[in-house]
């Protein structure tokens, strides 16, 4: 694995001043500000429910464990347990229109797509092929030695989100009333529980190392505990459902929380939904 000082954040100065240029520019609009041109309101479609790429990809996809870019062209295309199939950058763009804007897909062919598609290649251009920088994706926090407790969790949201993402996790729009400066975490306008932060092991790691707002994973706010606990308050509220019965054909590959059933052991759905997960899987306790 590569060090994170090894990546470094290309400057936008540098992209080419020519069509792939103007290309690269337009997919870093179109993640930086995706409900302008794909939401309810959008110049181009409806198709989404008003959240930005870059509310999950922090800082344009650029920021270490805030989800972003960095080993996406080094890494796709691969196999997906979820979808049982091959997977390309295209296609995991369009499972998260599906899921985390719980909206629709994109043609891939389209010009939105290819634009997407080419600013997150020109982020990875420097990542040799199969490598992942250290703060790709987000921290895995060591596991509770108790279940996740969301009753735990509202406290810390009370006291740390609230003025952000608003009492009822509706967020907060800009002044445009057009896009959310603060996405919604839970309801209609939130992202379903087939996206990957309704998984509390991405959630809390996402949390800790990015919010409040402003964070980085150097200098967190949230204790790990913390962390589990705001992930189990905010995944226990009601959000849209994404159909999955298409899922993880294989149960043996699904993920210790995904917190739906069936699975190939004789935990509940509670249980790999919140913990403790100690039993489910042999990685480390906090």
């Amino acid at each position: 694995m590569l060090k994170n000082s090894d990546w470094l954040v290309p400057d936008t100065a540098g992209i080419p001043n020519n069509k792939l240029g103007i290309q690269i520019k337009y997919g870093r609009e179109l993640i930086v500000s995706t409900s302008k041109y794909i939401g309810p309101n959008g110049k181009i479609s409806a198709d989404a429910n008003g959240m930005n790429c870059q509310n999950c990809h922090n800082a344009a996809g650029t920021k270490a464990y805030g989800l972003n870019y960095s080993a996406v062209e080094a890494n796709y295309p691969q196999y997906k347990a979820r979808s049982n199939s091959i997977v390309t950058i295209a296609d995991r763009v369009n499972g998260c229109f599906e899921r985390s804007m719980n909206g629709k897909k994109l043609d891939t062919t389209s010009h939105e797509m290819r634009a997407i598609v080419s600013y997150m290649k020109w982020l990875g251009k420097s990542i040799p092929k199969k490598t992942k920088p250290v703060g790709t994706g987000v921290e895995k926090l060591a596991f509770l030695d108790r279940a996740a407790e969301p009753v735990k969790g509202k406290v810390v949201y009370s006291n740390l989100c609230i003025s952000c993402h608003g009492n009822n996790g509706e967020g907060r729009l800009n002044e445009k009333k057009d896009s959310y400066t603060y996405p919604p975490l839970w309801g209609k306008h939130s992202y379903n529980d087939g996206a990957g932060l309704y998984r509390l092991s991405n959630f809390s790691g996402f949390v800790k190392n990015n919010m409040p707002y402003g964070v980085t994973y150097q200098h967190p706010t949230l204790s790990d505990e913390d962390s589990w606990d705001v992930a189990a308050y905010v995944n226990s509220q009601p959000r849209p459902h994404k159909e999955q019965s298409k899922d993880w054909k294989d149960i043996t590959q699904k993920p210790f929380d995904f917190p739906f059933g069936p699975y190939a052991d004789q935990f509940s759905e509670a249980q790999h939904k919140y913990g403790p997960y100690k039993p489910l899987t042999k990685k480390t306790t906090i």
